[in-house]
Formats: structure tokens, C-alpha cells, sequence
């Protein structure tokens, strides 16, 4: 069986005035101890006590010091059944005077103590146990003076502290328990209570996030062993970080104001979310032993409507390497996700036949979460005999059809656009065979991606050679292609004329200044699937 459960303290919040809750959490300042409490002691003198449902209980006594060795009630601890019988307690005893009481079923446990004190400039005090097995009346001692520092500095000496998190996930006879503490301000110490856990059982990671002159920091440190941390100091050097830029658009020109974000893809974290003027590159230096990286970007939006969000997940970085995410950029268009386990564009199941493509993917394929539209229109013909018509989300539509084998052609069109601003329209026409069958089946559908080199208002140079990527996904990415052509428009598509693709480029001259260009794909797989593409008005010229 596999469990798992967490809790989450949060430095700076005000105590209650009842014997149970949260404390504000500031500490002390340190004081060396010349000889570390071991913590825990045992006494079996006096026979268990039952439960009501049978289990024995034993009586934990919790004693909390702080860095002046003083009994202290600035504190707060949680207590979390891991195994055994007391598996799903959870207590947060408290008691003013600094020792406190509480009956447990027997079993293993996660205890961690947050302390704090009178000076709120000293820090915080986090002290973890990750195995207190509960087999007797037992007495564990949290003691301030066994923390050490955690000191994670950027190289820029004079970024600014934002926040931190620390995180405990202690895993014991396939149940996972975890704790962490946010703080907002630098001091925090930590410390290892106890006997160590089994090998590998305990995973810690710390995540500190600071603001630079220039360049943002995303700091992260992963852990595995059978103990909590006892300090941690790290001062990476400008070198062993990887650099990521996130580069928001303004597609229309205009100023504005949107939100980029950046945090590890593993485990629960606080994140960096910072504002970014538009257009604009913010820079964030990160760690790459933390692993892969989450990236998103806000746009900005009008009063009472939604904002426009985009995400890049799992995105890898390497030190001493840039990786750049542009959002919200042309070339708009239909986009497929071809990671591991991804929704399939269009799917037929039975009789019912559904689409559901990003008809307004960005330049990037980054998705919109509220694509910015004036209508979206999906059509179905079998054999030539419309099926069905369906308006609302672009490329998104579901129809009924019926058995036997036939030709299909499926067309999705989107007019892309705020308010009454228009700004092109983007249509897609797939043909394909298809016959019910006993599974679902994934339709042949592809999308053609081009890549030009725009500026962040969504244009380019005018009247200059230009060799534009063009990138296949999909089914004819597959399945192979058996031909593609590009044609260009120059006068928002009312004429057209072929370019040449070359080395996977498609090669013309951009149009005079103030002008738009317009792109068509018509492409065949392998299987004789077709795709037929248009982007009238993808971007313009300046």
C-alpha cells in the first residue's frame, strides 16, 4: 500500500492563544553546545494503556530549548504516524511552558518542531526527527543550540532574499509522510533529531529564490539518505548555474505588464513568480542538480476576463547553457504534443468522432489556457455529406457518425483577435479514413509549425531573404511525409504563390514594410492522410 500525507508550517504567522496551533516563528541567536543532546530517552515502568480499539498507547513527552538552552513555548510541532498503529495520527501538542504531553498509539513517527523567539531578526530553528519509533513512554528534547545555518547565497552579492522552502518526505513500510516549513526572511537553521532512519528512506530538498540587479535565482538542493539535514551551505558560482530566459511578447506592440514564473518540476516548492514588462526577457539563473525546471508565463488581460496563461513543464537545463521559452508570440497556429503519454489531437470511439487540437498554439507551441478568439467554427464531412457543425472553442468539437469504413474530411478555423481588433485566421483541413472499431483509435491528424525569427511585437525586417524552419508533427511526423508544399501570401491571402523548402526551410523574401505574411501548408503522410493549413495574417513586417 502506498500513503502519503504532509503538512506545512509557515514562519512568521501569529500564535494562538489556546494550547493547540501555529506560533510566529523567530529565533534566537545561536549558541554553540559543547555536547549535543541525544534527544530521546525510554522508560517502560509502567504498563502501556489501551485504545479504545485495542491498540497500546504510550505517553510522549515533548521538550523544546531554545538556543539559550531555556525552556521555550515559542514554538511548534507536529507529530505524524508513519507505521503501526498510530499510522494515521497526527498531533500538534502545545503547552506554553515549553514541555509538553500527548498519547499516541504505538508505531514509528515524523515529529518536526519549528522554533522561535523574541528577536525577529535572529531566524528560525527547524528541527526534524525522521524516526521516532513509539514503543514505550518516551521523552524527545528539541534543542535550538543543535541547528546549524542553512547558507544559500546567489554569486550576485547583492541580490535580494525572497524566500525558502524546506521539505521532508520520509517513506517506511510503503507509507510516505512529509513535512516543510516557509520562510521569508534569511536565518533559518535546521538540525537532525534522533536515530538515523533506514538507508535512503529520507529525501530533503531546500529551495531559496532571490531577486538580482540583472538576473533573478532559483536555488534548489536535493537530498536522499536515512537523516534530516544539519545545515547546509552552498555559494554556487555564476559558472555552475544554468541560465533560463523567459521572453514575453506584446504581439499588438503595446506596453504592458505580464507575470513569468519558474520552479522545480519535482516535489512541492514555492516557486519565483516576478511581474515583466511587456515586451521583455527576464533572466533567472537556476540549479541544474535540482533537475528539470516548470516555467510559465501570464499575460495580461482586460478587466473581468481571464488572463492567458502558458506553461513549459519539464524543461531541462545544463550549467554554463541558455535555454530561452518565448511566449505568447506569432506564428499562431495548430500545435500537437508529442511527449510520452500526451491526449491525442483527434480520437474516434465507436460512433463518435472528437477533436481536440490547440488551434492558437504560440510561436514556441506553448498553449494558451484562454486563447484570445473572435469565433471558432469545426465542420465534419463523411464522404463528401456534411456531418455536423460546431462553434464555440477553438478546435475543440465533438460529432456523431456512423459505422463502416468512409472518407473524412475534419476542419477547424479560428479567427484569432481581442475585442474587435483582429489579427489573422488560422484554419486547418484534415482528410482521413475512418471505421468504428472496438478501441479507440487515434486519428491521422498532423500540423505543420513555422518558425521565423521575429522580434517581441510579432515582426520581422521587411524586404530581406528570409529562410523560415518549417517542423512536422503528428501522425506525417510518424508516420513520414510524402509531400509538403508552402505557398506565401503577401495581401492577407488573396493571392498566393509556392516558395521553395529547402533543408526543412522555406525560402522568400519578406514584403515591404507594414505588411503581413500570410502561410499555407498542404501536406500528405505516408498513409495518404492529407493536412491542408492556413495562416492568414501569421505575422507582419516592419
Amino acid at each position: 500500500m502506498n500513503d502519503s500525507s504532509t503538512h506545512s508550517t509557515t514562519a512568521g504567522t501569529p500564535p494562538y492563544a489556546t494550547g493547540r496551533g501555529t506560533t510566529r516563528r523567530t529565533a534566537l541567536r545561536a549558541l554553540a553546545l559543547a555536547t549535543v543532546l541525544a534527544g530521546t530517552s525510554l522508560s517502560t515502568s509502567l504498563p502501556p494503556a489501551v485504545a479504545a480499539d485495542g491498540a497500546e498507547t504510550y505517553t510522549l513527552t515533548i521538550r523544546h530549548l531554545d538556543r539559550a538552552g531555556s525552556a521555550t513555548g515559542g514554538y511548534q510541532t507536529h507529530v505524524t504516524g508513519i507505521s503501526g498503529a498510530g499510522a494515521s495520527e497526527e498531533a500538534t501538542p502545545y503547552d506554553a511552558s515549553g514541555t509538553v504531553t500527548v498519547r499516541l498509539p504505538k508505531g514509528r513517527y515524523l515529529l518536526d518542531s519549528t522554533l522561535t523567539g523574541a528577536d525577529a531578526g535572529a531566524g528560525t530553528d527547524w528541527i526534524v526527527q525522521p524516526r521516532l519509533d513509539l514503543n514505550g513512554d518516551t521523552t524527545v528534547t528539541v534543542d535550538a543550540r543543535t541547528t546549524a545555518p542553512v547558507d544559500v547565497r546567489p554569486p550576485e552579492s547583492g541580490a535580494r532574499y525572497l524566500n525558502s522552502l524546506g521539505f521532508v518526505e520520509v517513506t517506511h513500510e510503503g507509507t510516505t509522510r512529509s513535512a516543510n516549513i516557509l520562510v521569508a526572511s534569511p536565518g533559518l537553521r535546521v538540525a537532525h533529531l534522533g536515530p538515523a532512519a533506514e538507508s535512503g528512506s529520507v529525501k530533503e530538498w531546500f529551495d531559496t529564490y532571490w531577486s538580482g540587479a540583472k538576473n533573478d535565482y532559483a536555488l534548489g538542493y536535493t537530498f536522499t539518505s536515512g537523516r534530516a539535514l544539519t545545515g547546509l551551505v552552498r555559494h554556487p558560482s555564476a559558472a555552475s548555474l544554468a541560465t533560463v530566459k523567459i521572453r514575453g511578447a506584446a504581439p499588438q506592440g503595446a506596453a504592458a505588464t505580464g507575470f513569468v514564473s519558474i520552479q522545480p518540476s519535482a516535489g512541492p516548492t514555492v516557486g519565483l513568480v516576478q511581474p515583466l514588462q511587456l515586451p521583455g526577457t527576464a533572466t533567472v539563473l537556476v540549479t541544474p542538480e535540482r533537475g528539470l525546471w516548470d516555467i510559465g508565463f501570464s499575460g495580461p488581460a482586460a478587466p473581468e476576463t481571464p488572463p492567458n496563461r502558458y506553461a513549459a513543464d519539464g524543461v531541462p537545463v545544463r550549467a554554463g547553457a541558455t535555454t530561452t521559452h518565448t511566449f505568447d508570440n506569432a506564428v499562431f497556429g495548430p500545435a500537437i504534443d508529442r511527449s510520452p503519454g500526451a491526449r491525442p489531437a483527434g480520437v474516434r470511439e465507436g460512433d463518435t468522432l472528437a477533436l481536440e487540437i490547440p488551434l492558437l498554439a504560440d510561436g514556441d507551441g506553448h498553449v494558451p489556457t484562454a486563447p484570445r478568439f473572435h469565433g471558432a467554427t469545426t465542420t465534419l464531412h463523411r464522404d463528401g455529406v456534411l456531418v455536423g457543425t460546431r462553434q464555440g472553442d477553438p478546435g475543440r468539437a465533438s460529432f456523431t457518425t456512423t459505422p463502416g469504413s468512409a472518407s473524412y474530411r475534419l476542419t477547424a478555423s479560428a479567427t484569432r483577435g481581442d475585442g474587435t481588433s483582429s489579427r489573422g485566421r488560422v484554419t486547418a483541413a484534415w482528410t482521413f479514413t475512418s471505421a468504428a472499431a472496438a478501441r479507440p483509435a487515434t486519428l491521422p491528424l498532423s500540423a505543420v509549425r513555422f518558425a521565423p525569427a521575429l522580434a517581441l511585437d510579432g515582426t520581422a525586417p521587411a524586404g530581406v531573404p528570409v529562410r523560415v524552419p518549417v517542423t512536422v508533427e503528428g501522425a506525417a511526423a510518424e508516420n513520414g511525409v510524402r509531400s509538403l508544399t508552402v505557398s506565401l501570401s503577401t495581401d492577407d491571402g488573396s493571392t498566393w504563390a509556392r516558395v521553395p523548402v529547402l533543408d526543412g526551410q522555406a525560402v522568400f523574401r519578406t514584403p515591404a514594410p507594414g505588411r503581413s505574411v500570410s502561410l499555407r501548408a498542404e501536406l500528405t503522410d505516408a498513409q495518404g492522410n492529407t493536412l491542408t493549413q492556413t495562416l492568414t495574417d501569421a505575422y507582419r513586417t516592419r
